[in-house]
């Protein structure tokens, strides 16, 4: 069975995804397994550089390491610059990481096959639906907090709770440059929203995760 995890900046996603490992679940964080494809994976680099040149990567400064260093400050800027190109970016680098899912979990790309799988994988990703994870997923958690709260706690973690104008507006841009979730994917049946607005604990929301299946 295939958990899958989303919700916006703040929202506390990835708090619960950590409860759910400490927990012994196996928990795939999207973003940091990107950042690992992107690093090992030649085929993934290759596709990059034909996109945004050989400037993408840095050779490594360690002696005798033939690796390549993602150049994350060139790239962001190219690709937040030209939508187009974070676009073709997203479609190099979403398939990789479907494929991955795919792989550990014994699953066929299209979600028809079932080769023996875990018994439980939990996909966290805010961009879960964009990324077409969706489809690998037997049920979808969806977790959401008021703006307010998303704020706070971003402003906590990420600007040491230094909460000026320049700050909360700097929040606010992120949250507004992250993709909205349609109401019709809301609606689907395997979607689940959880609010997590502070009423209940980390692990009692874990614990309504795990009562879903």
């Amino acid at each position: 069975m295939i958990i899958g995890i989303t919700g916006g900046i703040g929202s506390g996603k990835s708090t619960i995804a950590q409860e759910l490992a400490r927990r012994g679940f196996t928990v795939y964080d999207c973003d940091r397994e990107a950042k690992r494809i992107i690093a090992e994976n030649e085929k993934v680099q290759t596709a990059i550089k034909d996109l945004l040149g050989e400037e993408a990567f840095i050779k490594s400064k360690i002696k005798n390491q033939k690796s390549q260093i993602y150049n994350t400050p060139y790239v962001a800027k190219r690709v937040f610059e030209d939508p187009q190109l974070l676009d073709a970016l997203n479609h190099i680098v979403h398939p990789a990481v479907k494929e991955d899912i795919c792989q550990r979990s014994g699953l066929s790309a299209k979600r028809s096959v079932l080769c023996q799988p875990k018994a439980v994988l939990f996909i966290e990703s805010a961009i879960l639906f964009e990324a077409n994870l969706d489809e690998l997923c037997d049920k979808i958690i969806m977790i959401d907090a008021p703006e307010e709260i998303r704020i706070a706690r971003t402003i906590s973690r990420d600007y040491k709770g230094e909460a000026s104008e320049d700050n909360i507006n700097k929040v606010r841009a992120r949250m507004k440059s992250q993709p909205s979730v349609t109401g019709n994917r809301l609606s689907d049946k395997k979607t689940t929203v959880l609010m997590n607005d502070g009423t209940y604990s980390i692990s009692a929301l874990a614990d309504q995760v795990l009562a879903l299946f």
